[in-house]
């Protein structure tokens, strides 16, 4: 019966999510929704931009396995990115009016530039969907009791997120989200009150004052070099490598004017900080009410304590609300994260090479759409990869954003507040950036430096050197 009305579900945003593509009439409608949605469903777009697996699963794995301090990058990093796209960046691109992020870059420095970073940008989001990907496949493992393999629920997940963005675009990421979004946040409160009142949990203190005994909520570094510096490179991994990512842009940009586009972007941020409070103390709370099944787990995936617990100590309609919420996070993820590189590949790679004499937009949106079909393809067999190498969800998604912050980031920031930055500035800091980053990766990964953030420092240099070189020399 669970697993039938899941399948409900799922009929169910396909549903919607083929309704919502009757609205696409060209590619700005299947990019930007039209640059016409209200305040709410941009802030629900944007709160669940990052509320996907790794928010329910992947992060209060590693809060159990280590502490709060080990999420600096996830919750912490992921808000403090959304914030700052909408305090800073928002306003000036959403006036720029821009079909993708990647645009931007054409247009305050030149072709090449536009091509590195949407390369890089499309690359980052490989990680990204396929850690939601593979969480699908971990939710249908768990509700068929073994009898779907992770392999198979990998498939069956990423042929239904397919469905309805392949058709739909931007428009039915954004109807499907604020459906999926209401059942995300009625349901995981409730599931919290309900857990709050057995009677081994009897309230959210005892919770808390248990991890806070059991050394849970350590959240600062050691005051070391190395401790710190590891610190702030995870903080700035995805607080800033995030910054530059179309799915962000996206979501603003569908804003029906720029004041939506950065309160919405803001408060979506604030409420994902908040709000990812909640699998933590689900997840802490299981650990409580049957210690030796979540010993086991841990010993085995903390990412199946929640899901387990759930499965085995809650009534059926609980069960139902629950992994129908769990879907809904993992689904409004993917499906805007899938769109995001399959449209910078086609608009910032794919378009430069047609003859735009003779491309009509129908055509265009046609090859969009087999993009983002091709995307999947890759995303699938990355995810099944990933399964082999055993790497956790929230790895998945840390990793996914070390190239943006070591090639994307200062180009973005400069381009937009420093007048001086120009090509030769912008093309050394992304190949510097990369240089170091990967420079590092092969001979010092584990070294106190993260090299994403060796590469960070790298590309800011290059931008600076590059753009004061040229302007020394044109005197």
């Amino acid at each position: 019966m669970l697993i039938g009305f899941v399948f409900l579900y799922l009929v169910i945003s396909i549903g919607v999510g083929v309704y919502a593509a009757t609205k696409v009439r060209n590619t700005e409608d299947y990019y930007s929704a039209g640059r016409s949605l209200p305040m709410i469903v941009v802030v629900a777009m944007v709160f669940a931009t990052w509320f996907g697996a790794e928010t329910v699963l992947g992060i209060p794995a590693t809060f159990l396995d280590e502490n709060l301090g080990a999420t600096i990058s996830d919750p912490f990093g992921a808000s403090l990115a959304l914030i700052l796209f909408g305090l800073f960046i928002a306003r000036p691109l959403y006036r720029m009016k821009l079909l993708t992020i990647g645009d931007f870059y054409r247009k305050r420095f030149n072709r090449q530039v536009e091509v590195a970073m949407s390369l890089a940008i499309a690359l980052s989001y490989l990680g990204w969907v396929s850690a939601q990907v593979v969480a699908l496949g971990l939710v249908f493992k768990v509700l068929s009791g073994g009898v779907i393999t992770q392999e198979q629920g990998i498939l069956i997940g990423a042929s239904v997120v397919l469905i309805y963005t392949l058709y739909g675009g931007m428009w039915s990421v954004a109807v499907t989200t604020f459906l999926q979004m209401t059942v995300i946040v009625v349901g995981l409160l409730w599931i919290g009150v309900l857990v709050g009142d057995m009677p081994q949990i009897d309230g959210i203190r005892p919770v808390i004052e248990h991890a806070a005994a059991a050394g849970k909520f350590e959240f600062w570094p050691a005051l070391e070099w190395a401790a710190i510096i590891t610190f702030i490179g995870g903080l700035l991994t995805m607080g800033f490598g995030s910054v530059p990512q179309q799915d962000v842009f996206q979501r603003a940009n569908t804003s029906k004017n720029e004041t939506v586009a950065v309160w919405g972007t803001v408060i979506g941020g604030i409420a994902y900080l908040l709000f990812a409070a909640v699998p933590l103390y689900l997840t802490y709370a299981a650990t409580l009410v049957d210690p030796v099944t979540s010993a086991a787990l841990l010993e085995e995936d903390a990412q199946l304590v929640l899901p387990t617990f759930v499965s085995q100590h809650l009534p059926l309609y609980a069960q139902i609300v629950f992994f129908g919420a769990l879907l809904s996070v993992i689904m409004s993820t993917a499906s805007g994260t899938l769109l995001a590189p399959s449209v910078t590949i086609s608009e910032n790679i794919i378009k430069g090479f047609l003859d735009k004499d003779t491309l009509t937009d129908r055509h265009f949106l046609m090859i969009t759409r087999v993009v983002v079909a091709v995307f999947s393809v890759g995303v699938v067999l990355y995810s099944l990869w990933a399964l082999q190498s055993e790497a956790t969800i929230h790895q998945m998604v840390e990793n996914a954003y070390k190239v943006t912050l070591a090639t994307a980031f200062v180009p973005l920031v400069a381009g937009l507040f420093w007048k001086r930055a120009n090509n030769t500035g912008a093309t050394l800091s992304i190949l510097l950036g990369l240089a170091v980053w990967l420079g590092f990766e092969l001979v010092a990964a584990d070294g106190p430096l993260p090299p994403q953030f060796a590469g960070f420092i790298a590309s800011a240099l290059g931008m600076v050197v590059g753009s004061l070189a040229v302007r020394r020399a044109s005197y």
